[in-house]
């Protein structure tokens, strides 16, 4: 009886996908040679997601010692803030993260060789590494995974290479908060960002191409730039940098408000995937963009090459990248795995917080379907009143003729906190008549959807505050 062969998989990358993908390749039986050329963990651990929240939550406290909704009483007093100390306790939260989550695991595995360098394909079954050392090394695969991620792009901006502009990244590492500081960007990082260096002590502008967030339901922008303009960040929407310029420590950027002069510049205009070193057209997997295309079971335009993560045409979020590592470890082991996104949320960190799960009232009408939609303001919400917050709304959108929740979008000081409900109210195909029925704890920011659902039927200022 001949052996029976053990699968290889060479997996490119290490952040969320890549590391999803290589555990469950190996709970199925099969080995892995994971190459990374950089930083093991990828974005997200990195200089992504942790840094970022440790940088937000800081920032919220600072803002929150400054000024508060108690202030009559409870003294305020404006925080000295030391960026180096807070620089330090992030890096140190993010150094034991990566090596508890990410270092840890890959040593401890066995069935993972671990290889340092840059990979790119030689034909669709081998891959060649030029390892740290400056050797090269030849990886043969059965199957292989791509999740590579992606880096922040920077526009074409007259002036703009020239200059020691900001990117996330080196937003996120720098040990100083600027006294003025340039954003351009209008969405999740930039406004994210903006705000926290606000509340650090910058003076903040935003320029923005449209709007704030003019991919969403236009009242989210409308509310998170009303909190930005009550915070004193300036937004200057339908505004684009025609030139940058950088002399004497300071930025000029000439745009069609005028003048804007800074002492830092942040770019955030979005992600561009890291795939122009793999040598992918000589394999033929097929791109857009430099986005890896793939289908619902991650699988590239070559049958034995797979893909996930910001590398790919996926969302741009985490926990998709690692959903979709995770199934396409299946899919090459012989499973037969999907990745369903029509209850996908998406959470933005900013205060207040943004969450949105399915479909907006737009995208519901433009394919054809028969719409209702009610949108909840906070003063309606029992939680936001006794936070003495009632800045937002919750917005929840139907079928007209079953009721069936199809979206909801909502502004809130815990958004992110809410939303994972209605996910699960739409993955079960729940009406909104179902909704407004359901026992939701009172007090809690999450009863919001309740209320919202009630709306639809009943005029929720006409109860009282616990009525079911």
């Amino acid at each position: 009886m001949s052996e029976t062969k053990i699968l290889h998989i060479a997996v490119i990358g290490s952040g969320g996908a890549a590391m999803a993908t290589a555990l469950k390749a190996v709970e199925r039986g099969a080995r892995v040679t994971l190459v990374e050329r950089g930083t093991i963990g990828g974005t997200c651990v990195n200089v992504g997601c942790v840094p970022s929240k440790i940088l937000i939550r800081a920032a919220r406290i600072a803002h929150q010692r400054r000024e508060s909704p108690f202030d009559q009483g409870i003294t305020a007093t404006a925080p000295v803030i030391d960026r180096e100390q807070l620089l330090a306790q992030q890096q140190a939260r993010v150094e034991a993260l990566r090596h508890g989550k990410y270092e840890t695991i890959l040593a401890d595995n066995p069935a993972i060789t671990v290889l340092h360098g840059e990979a790119h394909f030689v034909d669709a079954h081998t891959l060649n590494v030029r390892t740290d050392d400056g050797s090269e090394q030849s990886v043969i695969f059965d199957r292989a995974f791509i999740g590579t991620g992606a880096r922040p792009a920077i526009p074409p901006i007259p002036g703009l290479a020239e200059t020691p502009y900001w990117t996330s990244t080196t937003a996120l590492a720098s040990n100083t908060i600027p006294e003025r500081l340039a954003v351009i960007g209008a969405s999740a990082v930039a406004v994210e960002l903006a705000q926290a260096f606000a509340r650090l002590g910058s003076q903040v502008t935003v320029l923005a191409r449209r709007h704030l967030f003019s991919r969403e339901d236009p009242a989210i922008g409308k509310a998170i730039e009303a909190a930005f303009r009550a915070e004193g960040i300036e937004v200057f929407n339908e505004t684009q940098a025609g030139r940058v310029a950088y002399a004497n420590d300071e930025f000029v950027l000439t745009t069609s408000a005028g003048e804007i002069h800074a002492d830092q510049l942040l770019v955030a205009t979005g992600r561009t995937p890291n795939t122009e070193a793999l040598s992918l057209e000589t394999i033929r997997v097929k791109t857009v963009q430099g986005a890896i295309v793939v289908d619902d079971r991650l699988q590239t335009s070559v049958p034995d090459i797979y893909a996930s993560g910001d590398c790919s045409d996926q969302p741009q979020y985490v926990y998709v990248a690692a959903a979709g590592g995770s199934r396409a470890a299946i899919n090459m082991t012989g499973g037969d795995e999907r990745l369903d996104l029509d209850a996908m949320p998406a959470v933005i960190f900013s205060d207040p917080q943004v969450a949105t799960v399915g479909l907006t009232e737009a995208e519901v009408k433009t394919r054809g379907i028969g719409v209702v939609s009610r949108t909840l303001t906070l003063d309606n919400v029992p939680r936001a009143l006794v936070n003495f917050d009632t800045s937002g709304f919750i917005k929840m959108v139907a079928e007209s003729e079953s009721g069936r929740l199809l979206g909801v979008q909502a502004v809130a000081g815990e958004a992110g906190e809410l939303i994972q409900t209605a996910v699960m109210a739409l993955r079960a195909r729940m009406t909104v008549h179902d909704i407004a029925n359901e026992l939701f704890p009172y007090l809690t920011m999450v009863e919001g959807l309740k209320l919202c659902a009630q709306t639809f039927t009943k005029d929720v200022t006409q109860l009282s505050c616990c009525a079911g």
